[in-house]
């Protein structure tokens, strides 16, 4: 920061600020993270499930963009297989991340959307994003 040392920088931000900003978490955070059991009710345990399996986390990605036909959630995807979409597609919607809505045109249009729950999982691509751009693959 031009001119500015990290002393001058705390009376300036509050500590949840910077560590949002620099993408770190402070002692309540990380105290709050390691203390909670692993199990049922594990907020970490939850997210992994919602984003499990092959092409979850991309799905949501590609329709913060805003609601997409299959043909377009697939292409924008890099056209997986259609069984693998579908049964992905499938499992967002039970979770509650996504809507799937059938026009009643002949041919049916289908559309999928992310629920409130869908779109708030953005932050949390984001903060991968961050991470996997500042930690590359080794030999990349």
């Amino acid at each position: 920061m031009h001119g500015t040392d990290r002393s001058s920088l705390n009376e300036l931000v509050p500590r949840r600020l910077y560590c949002f900003l620099m993408g770190t978490i402070g002692p309540e955070q990380l105290e709050r993270l390691i203390s909670r059991p692993v199990g049922p009710g594990c907020g970490v345990e939850r997210t992994l499930q919602v984003l499990d399996g092959k092409w979850a986390t991309l799905v949501v990605r590609e329709l913060l963009n805003g609601p997409k036909r299959f043909g377009e959630v697939r292409a924008g995807l890099g056209n997986p297989s259609a069984k693998t979409l579908t049964d992905r597609l499938r499992a967002l919607e039970h979770q509650g991340i996504l809507t799937r809505t059938v026009h009643a045109e002949v041919p049916p249009r289908v559309v999928y959307a992310l629920t409130e729950q869908g779109r708030s999982l953005s932050g949390i691509l984001h903060a991968m994003l961050v991470w996997g751009e500042a930690n590359p693959e080794p030999g990349a």
